[in-house]
Order: structure tokens, then C-alpha cells, then sequence
């Protein structure tokens, strides 16, 4: 354990309310989020780094916010060592209502080339630490890992197709609602936030599990 890092105000206060809805995490959840933080735990105890891909279909929604989040929550509890990715089975694009609800939540995010067709994101959430680098991309493909880290699998669809992850050490699903069903409709921003909600929340409870 190192010292937590300090973030962004908002984003500190974003993680404060996440916490302290704990009870809402159903005990069959908690198994395996507690699988999880088992797996970063024996990872660092062994001097090693606990690589975690987070994988859903189209790498667009569901799997960059369980990337980022995962690795917020590993700094913001003092967990130096933990390195996330996230990937599909297809390569898309990080979908920009995911972009406008973390910037709801206490990120800052940028772009260089909003207008591509798959732009590449720079994630900051913390003035002491660099930030996240995300795109849509396959599960292993470059910079994810092809070797030695834990697969989560987020969504069904990405589950049932990829019943084998090659080089991964544990495959672990995690498995997320899509909130893509909200997409154009007057829900859509609340819909996407809970999710977000609830990633963050589960994400914090493993990493303090570690």
C-alpha cells in the first residue's frame, strides 16, 4: 500500500458517496468482486504488476468505464502496482455519452481528433497522475497485455463469445446492464450516470478487498 493518491475534488467526493453505498451491492456480487481483489492482491504480494483488461464486445461503454474506474479506485486507496485495460472483440469506438458522463462526474477529457472515427481519449483525474489513454481496440491488441493479467468480462455477448481468453491467468465476469438501451431517449444521461454509479462502487469495493 502506498499513499492514496489526492484527485480532482469532485471526483474525491464522486468516490466518498460511492462508498458509502456499499449495502447496495448484493452478497453473490460481492463473491466476485472479492475474486477480484483477491487476484490484485496476490499479484502485488508477489512483486508483481495486477494487470486487469476489461472486455466487452465492441470495447465502447461497459468496458472503459470498468477500466477507468478500476484504476481510479486502485489509486485512490493506495494501490500502486495495478495496471487496466480495456478491449472487444471488435474495435469501434469509446462512445461519447460515456465521455460526457465521466466529464459529469469529476474527470477532465480531452481529444485531439473528436472527429475521427475511432478518437483516442486522454482520461485525467488527478493532477499527480498521468492520464488514462483510451480507445477502442481488440482485447489484445497493443498497449493491452497478451500475457500474465485477468480477463474481466463485462458483458454477456463478449462472455459467450470468448469462452477461452488466450494468455490471461484468470477470467472473471463481471457483467454489467448496457446502457446503450437509453441511447436518444429523455433517460439517457441518468441511465448512463447510474451505470457509472455502480461501476465506480463495485470497482471501489474490490481494490479495497486488495
Amino acid at each position: 500500500m502506498n499513499t492514496p493518491l489526492e484527485l480532482f475534488p469532485e471526483l474525491s467526493r464522486f468516490l466518498a458517496a460511492r462508498e458509502a453505498e456499499f449495502d447496495k451491492i448484493s452478497s453473490a456480487r460481492r463473491t466476485e468482486l472479492k475474486q477480484l481483489g483477491r487476484y490484485v492482491q496476490d499479484r502485488l504480494a508477489a512483486g508483481d504488476a495486477a494487470r486487469l483488461t476489461f472486455i466487452c464486445t465492441h470495447n465502447s461503454r461497459r468496458s472503459h468505464l470498468s477500466q477507468i474506474w478500476a484504476r481510479v479506485a486502485a489509486d485512490a486507496v493506495g494501490l500502486s502496482g495495478v495496471q487496466t485495460f480495456s478491449g472487444g472483440t471488435e474495435a469501434t469506438a469509446m462512445n461519447p455519452r460515456v465521455v460526457d458522463s465521466l466529464r459529469r462526474s469529476g474527470f477532465r477529457v480531452e481529444t485531439d481528433d473528436a472527429n475521427s472515427t475511432n478518437p483516442v481519449y486522454q482520461v485525467h483525474y488527478a493532477a499527480g497522475a498521468d492520464p488514462l489513454v483510451c480507445f477502442s481496440k481488440v482485447y489484445d491488441e497493443a498497449p493491452n497485455p497478451s500475457s500474465g493479467y485477468c480477463a474481466v468480462m463485462t458483458c454477456s455477448s463478449a462472455d459467450d463469445a470468448c469462452p477461452i481468453v488466450p494468455g490471461c491467468e484468470l477470467r472473471l465476469p463481471i457483467r454489467y446492464k448496457d446502457p446503450k438501451d437509453a441511447d436518444d431517449t429523455p433517460e439517457e444521461s441518468a441511465v448512463y450516470d447510474r451505470r457509472s454509479r455502480q461501476i465506480c462502487r463495485e470497482m471501489l469495493f474490490a481494490m479495497q478487498q486488495a
